[in-house]
């Protein structure tokens, strides 16, 4: 590969992060070199110590960067919401898309935990936490004013969470849905799922007719 253009400064040091994401997504942090990672970015081995100051730190530093993002993007998408369904639905509406678009990312985010050493997971975990946090809070607000009923908040916190992050597993753009259908089926899925019993008694019945219905013609 062609050396890269200005190979200092924060030019490199962005197309050393690209490469690195690319390359742990396709490779694994374990199997991933230092050498293989400053060939793709067209460096010296030896001149990637001017960007970073070991394998380690790099990972970390993708790891917090991606879920920094996602806590003040999220934010952004929860600013100026207070009734607590409208927020559940700005949740949903910003974590299946945030997951749609940054695929690599979340994989890394997730399956290179392992990877980190203990202080650094420590760091990484508080993080997560935070954004956990985010999805507890309108489940307790809702709770309160009786708009959601769950049995218990972190284990619903944490079944949303891997409903929501599941589509990273199946989703591949240009299917025959669109992403708002894809938004949609999510959001469905989560407000039936916190929704207090009467009110999905009633649903349940009003929607029964139809079936006996159609089975009996």
């Amino acid at each position: 590969m062609a050396r890269t253009i200005g190979s200092h400064g924060p030019t490199t040091l962005e197309a050393i992060r690209k490469a690195g994401v690319r390359l742990i997504f396709e490779h694994g942090y374990e199997a991933m070199s230092l050498r293989q990672l400053a060939a793709e970015v067209g460096i010296q081995a030896g001149s990637l110590y001017n960007h970073i100051s070991t394998k380690q730190d790099l990972l970390f530093d993708l790891v917090q960067d991606h879920i920094n993002d996602l806590l003040r993007e999220l934010d952004l998408a929860l600013e100026g919401k207070a009734d607590p369904v409208e927020r559940l639905r700005a949740f949903v509406a910003f974590h299946v898309t945030y997951h749609m678009t940054r695929k690599r990312e979340v994989f890394i985010a997730n399956s290179e935990l392992r990877s980190l050493d203990a202080k650094n997971y420590d760091a990484v975990v508080a993080l997560r936490g935070a954004y956990e946090q985010r999805l507890a809070q309108i489940l307790t607000d809702g709770m309160s004013e009786g708009v959601f009923e769950v049995v218990d908040i972190q284990v619903a916190t944490f079944a949303i969470l891997a409903l929501l992050t599941g589509l990273c597993t199946w989703y591949r753009p240009g299917g025959r849905l669109t992403r708002d259908d894809i938004i949609a089926a999510h959001e469905k899925l989560v407000l039936s799922g916190v929704a207090p019993q009467a009110a999905a008694g009633q649903a349940s019945h009003g929607s029964r007719g139809p079936r006996t219905a159609v089975a009996g013609s």
